[in-house]
């Protein structure tokens, strides 16, 4: 995000949770926190990427922080497809959340209260980023293959992956402009975990058939959505400098799975 925006020509205050990263350190379930980030650097545009898995605090009390925090400032938050609870036909921005897992409750919630504290923010739900070794479902890859992590990838699993650098751009040119309410920017293919999974095999030259896969149910993890495909009509006809590039059809997308 903060490479793609800095290319716009904008000045960008990132933060992170340590100093490490070279960011601003800032814990959203600190709402004296943001609140006294927010009004010290006075942003023209405020994007909020945080959340944790299984942690309400971060996930929805953060979400709420930085809303109150932003005030009239322009905000894009961003929200995922896991507020849906799955169903064969693809989920459009009207659908209301739904949710099967706690996280999705968390992101369900964090879009509900930013809805309610800054009605002209964009709300931005989107599926699995892929793009950079990196990223968490690459490195699931990799770690399944390498015998790193035991399990399988879901075959029944269905999700609309989108590259990261589409993505951040689309976040940049969001916050650059007025959309309010719920957008879906995702990629316009949905496929399965399981052939996710090979794709990022292949590109690593290793044979996909290596790539352990079963079904949602035989991993017993409880209450899951399967099948969440997002549309992505509206944000078509809306994002004007931006792609949303299928991962298995383009070559640039295939080299960055």
């Amino acid at each position: 995000m903060v490479r793609r925006a800095t290319a716009r020509g904008h000045e960008v205050v990132g933060t992170a949770t340590t100093a490490a990263s070279g960011h601003r350190v800032l814990d959203v379930r600190s709402r004296e926190a943001v609140l006294a980030l927010l009004a010290d650097v006075r942003a023209e545009a405020v994007l909020n990427l945080a959340a944790k898995m299984d942690d309400w605090a971060v996930t929805a009390d953060g979400a709420a922080h930085v809303a109150v925090g932003a005030g009239d400032t322009r905000l894009v938050h961003v929200s995922s497809d896991v507020v849906h609870g799955g169903r064969s036909t693809p989920y459009t921005e009207d659908d209301p959340p739904d949710p099967k897992s706690r996280y999705g409750a968390a992101k369900a919630a964090a879009e509900t209260a930013v809805a309610a504290i800054a009605p002209r923010a964009a709300i931005v739900r989107t599926s699995l980023i892929v793009g950079t070794d990196d990223s968490q479902h690459i490195r699931l890859v990799h770690d399944l293959l390498a015998g790193r992590r035991s399990g399988f990838l879901f075959e029944d699993e269905i999700r609309c992956p989108v590259h990261v650098d589409d993505l951040a751009d689309a976040l940049v040119e969001l916050a650059e402009g007025e959309h309010a309410g719920v957008l879906n920017v995702a990629g316009p293919e949905a496929i399965s975990r399981a052939e996710l999974g090979r794709l990022v095999a292949r590109r690593a030259g290793i044979d996909p058939r290596r790539v352990p896969t079963g079904l949602t149910a035989d991993a017993k993890l409880g209450p899951r959505a399967s099948d969440v495909k997002l549309d992505i009509t509206r944000a078509l006809g809306i994002l004007r400098r931006s792609r949303l590039r299928p991962v298995s059809a383009d070559e640039e997308i295939q080299g960055g799975v």
